[in-house]
């Protein structure tokens, strides 16, 4: 028996241009299953955003996450207790398929919110961790996801992110966002092979993977040692395309794949033929990887075939 295949989506961006770019995909029938950054519509969203998030959420189709919360942040700030009230707000209004957020932290006293960033694995950190998604999981209701980062300080960052994650997420049996970009990211900047990287990570938790693009940069000190950027603005990488049916066969509890692309990324007809081409380029690889994979019993048999060979 052949695996069912996890939905293909996208990540709703609130702006015209993605709307431009992706109202085909929707007319065609392409997109399975949408997720919402709730936090972007905290101050306010077009009506065509929430008129989709309705047909989505109605279909028991609408995938919520997060990117302020800050898990990691050491300090519990009443902007985040802001946050938990409007995200439990959101959540009350529509019904979602889960909820998720990212690892790291991006915001504390005296900190303007940025991008998130890693924190070293302690006994302190994960104690914090465990404390603030410990509110957002009561705030959601369920089980939470949190979605592994790109950012790192060092080699040991990317080793011990996925003993990390796995501590966090324990307490609740939450479940793994795994980004598959933000590992290729980690590949280019410290040189360890992108599957090893999938491996090390608590796979048996992964329920969404996350596909995009990003973009070289050249640090101005040191520009002839350019570092691959989680930016979203590009076509996605040929070695992300070619991982993703590695991570499928590895991660059977995968429910949806989603496609990401920055806001005023998609401002120029190359942009928008690029999106829509890497999407469906994605739907294509996630189809036939799930067409070939086998079920335990045929590789067991397949086993058995080729030992008496």
């Amino acid at each position: 028996m052949k695996r069912k295949a996890p939905r293909v989506g996208l990540s709703l961006i609130p702006e015209e241009g993605f709307r431009a770019a992706a109202s085909p995909l929707f007319a065609e029938g392409l997109v399975d299953v949408l997720e919402w950054s709730v936090d972007l519509g905290f101050n306010g969203v077009p009506e065509w955003v929430d008129a989709l998030c309705d047909v989505y959420a109605n279909a028991g189709r609408l995938c919520g996450h997060g990117v302020t919360y800050s898990a990691l942040s050491a300090h519990r700030e009443p902007r985040k207790d802001r946050w938990l009230a409007k995200v439990s707000a959101e959540l009350k209004r529509r019904r979602y398929m889960h909820f998720s957020e990212h690892m790291g932290f991006m915001s504390t006293r005296g900190f303007r919110p940025g991008a998130p960033l890693p924190v070293p694995m302690t006994e302190g950190s994960i104690r914090v961790g465990r404390e603030a998604l410990g509110r957002l999981a009561d705030v959601v209701g369920s089980p939470i996801g949190l979605e592994n980062l790109a950012p790192v300080f060092g080699p040991r960052d990317v080793q011990d992110q996925g003993e990390f994650l796995d501590a966090l997420l324990a307490p609740m049996d939450g479940f793994l966002v795994m980004d598959v970009h933000n590992l290729y990211c980690q590949s280019q900047c410290v040189g360890v092979p992108l599957r090893s990287l999938i491996e090390a990570l608590p796979i048996h938790r992964v329920r969404e993977i996350h596909v995009s693009g990003g973009s070289e940069w050249r640090p101005p000190g040191n520009p002839e040692r350019p570092i691959w950027v989680d930016s979203h603005d590009g076509p996605v990488p040929q070695e992300v395309f070619d991982i993703v049916p590695f991570a499928l066969e590895r991660c059977p509890n995968a429910e949806t794949v989603i496609f990401e692309r920055f806001q005023d990324t998609l401002e120029t007809e190359r942009d928008v033929t690029s999106f829509q081409r890497d999407y469906r380029t994605l739907r294509s690889v996630v189809a036939t990887a799930t067409a070939k994979a086998k079920s335990p019993a045929k590789r067991e048999k397949a086993k058995v075939s080729h030992a008496g060979s």
